[in-house]
This record gives structure tokens, C-alpha cells and sequence, in this order.
């Protein structure tokens, strides 16, 4: 059903510092056409990686325009995003690289909940092993649910898996040069176990509450609350992972006393429970059963 090839921009590749090497089955500059075509991950650092495959744009660009379908595995999403195809669309990758992705291409609606996204033939995947989960979903597309399903089978990935929120590992966006910003974060971060109100923080920033959301938001890409709400619920992740508290000690650590405000913010930025995250990632309670 499928007929793989490797492309490149050059007969020889070299990797890792000339490690390996790699001898792909077409050069772009060659007269081809294909169906799909799936962007990988670069093995550097962003920066280098876009630099060193920059050719590689026009040519999707004219894929595209010839009927080829595009997707981006993890990092990859950068490469694809730099074609404009993606501009006013959703697109998904590593959930560390965000920060990074939408400075460079703020006209993309970046969703890094998101395991899988579709956009009418341009597709993309979350970080790292999620690439498996958006070649399954392709499988389906092009074979059919029965063979995605034997090769979920044989190949033991989950089916149908649609959200990475329980990988993130929040860790504050300040790579930014406000400095009454960055001040309102390390206070967050210090007290994240008080009540902190939006205009306790405008003293802390010396800025006016209106003033202060506007430039947080520029700076973090959350609004105040937001921040304020992800910060303890990484926190309580972390009392989840390693400790024996029940949820309602750790409700109370990271400064919430309505359990049902705690449960709710808990889904909305983790896509689990409490309960079924405490039962996912704790030691004790992942091998109980062992």
C-alpha cells in the first residue's frame, strides 16, 4: 500500500558529526511527485537545524501545490510552519520548543495539549513518541482502522491517544526582557502555596493591574491567572509523584481549599484527575499491582 523514500537534499548525509551516514533515495532537485510527505525532527538545536534544511521550504511549498499532503513529527513542525502553509492554523509539537515556536511564527495557532492536529491534509504531532501516534492516525487515513489497528498491536502504541498535557512539565516562559514581569513570576513562584490576587501582584510589579495582565500576557503567553493556576498544579504533580499525600493534602500545599475548583483547573491543564494522575505516576501506586 505504501512505497517509502527517503529524500534529501544531497546523494550523502551526514549525522552526528559524521558518525553515520545517510544515502537517501531521491534528491529534492530531482522531478518527482509524491502523496505525503513527513518532515522529521532535526537532531540540533532548532536555530541549526532550520538553517541547515531551509531548502527544503520551496520545495514543500511546491508539493503542496501539487497535491501532496504535508506532516511534521515533534520539531519538525518548525520546517512546516516555515512554509506559511500553517498560518491561521493549528499545529502541535514538543511541548518544550513552544516558547520558541511561537515567537518565530505567532500567526500559528499553537496547541501543545494536542497529540495530533489536521488541517485538511497538513498534519502534525506532539514530541518525541507521539510521531507514532500521528503515523498510526495516517495508517487509519490511507489503510483503514483495521490495519491501524494491527499495527498499534504489533507494535504496542495506544490507539486513538489525542492529548500530551500530562508530559508538560511547566517551567515558566521567561525568556523575555520584561523585568516587572519576570519579578511577578518569581513571586508566583515563591507563594505559590498563598491566595495571590491579580492586584497584589501589580504592587509587586509596580504596574497597574490593566498594565500588568497586558504585558504578562506578551511576555508568558498565559494570562496572570493562568500562570498563577500553573504553577500549582505543577507543584501539586510533584507532591503526586513522590509523595504518599492524599488529594486533599496536596489541594491544601499548593494553596486550594474548594476541591472542586482544584479537580477542574487539575483536568483542564493535565487532561487527568488528580486521582488518575497520582495512580499514573506514583511509584507506589503504578506497581501496586506488580
Amino acid at each position: 500500500m505504501f512505497h517509502i523514500q527517503l529524500a534529501g537534499l544531497t546523494g550523502v548525509v551526514e549525522l552526528n558529526d559524521g558518525m553515520y551516514t545517510v544515502h537517501p533515495d531521491l534528491i529534492i532537485s530531482d522531478l518527482f511527485r509524491t502523496d505525503l510527505i513527513i518532515v522529521p525532527a532535526f537532531e540540533e538545536d532548532v536555530e541549526m537545524g532550520m538553517k541547515k534544511n531551509a531548502p527544503f521550504v520551496p520545495w514543500l511549498i511546491d508539493q503542496h501545490k501539487s497535491g501532496a499532503e504535508l506532516a511534521s513529527l515533534c520539531i519538525g513542525a518548525f520546517l512546516l510552519a516555515a512554509t506559511g502553509l500553517l498560518k491561521g492554523k493549528s499545529c502541535s509539537t514538543h511541548w518544550r520548543a513552544a516558547p520558541a515556536f511561537r515567537k518565530l511564527y505567532p500567526d500559528v495557532q499553537l496547541v501543545t495539549d494536542k497529540i495530533i492536529t489536521d488541517e485538511q491534509g497538513i498534519y502534525s504531532s506532539g514530541g518525541a513518541f507521539s510521531s507514532a501516534n500521528l503515523i498510526l492516525y495516517l495508517i487509519e487515513k490511507y489503510g483503514g482502522r483495521e490495519l491501524a489497528i494491527h499495527c498499534s498491536k504489533t507494535f504496542q502504541v495506544d490507539m486513538d491517544r489525542n492529548c500530551q498535557s500530562p508530559f508538560i512539565i511547566f517551567q515558566g516562559q521567561k525568556d523575555h526582557d520584561d523585568e516587572p514581569v519576570k519579578q511577578v513570576q518569581e513571586f508566583i513562584e515563591k507563594n505559590y502555596q498563598e491566595k495571590i490576587t491579580v492586584d497584589a501582584l501589580s504592587s509587586v510589579g509596580a504596574l497597574s493591574r490593566r498594565n500588568l495582565e497586558r504585558r504578562f500576557k506578551k511576555a508568558t503567553a498565559n494570562t496572570v491567572v493562568e500562570y498563577i493556576q500553573r504553577v500549582k498544579i505543577e507543584a501539586a504533580k510533584k507532591h503526586f509523584e513522590a509523595s504518599r499525600k492524599n488529594i486533599n493534602e496536596v489541594m491544601y500545599d499548593v494553596g486550594y481549599s474548594d476541591i472542586k475548583a482544584f479537580r477542574n483547573v487539575f483536568r483542564k491543564i493535565t487532561g487527568l484527575s488528580p486521582l488518575e494522575y497520582r495512580n499514573k505516576y506514583n511509584k507506589e501506586t503504578a506497581f501496586a499491582g506488580i
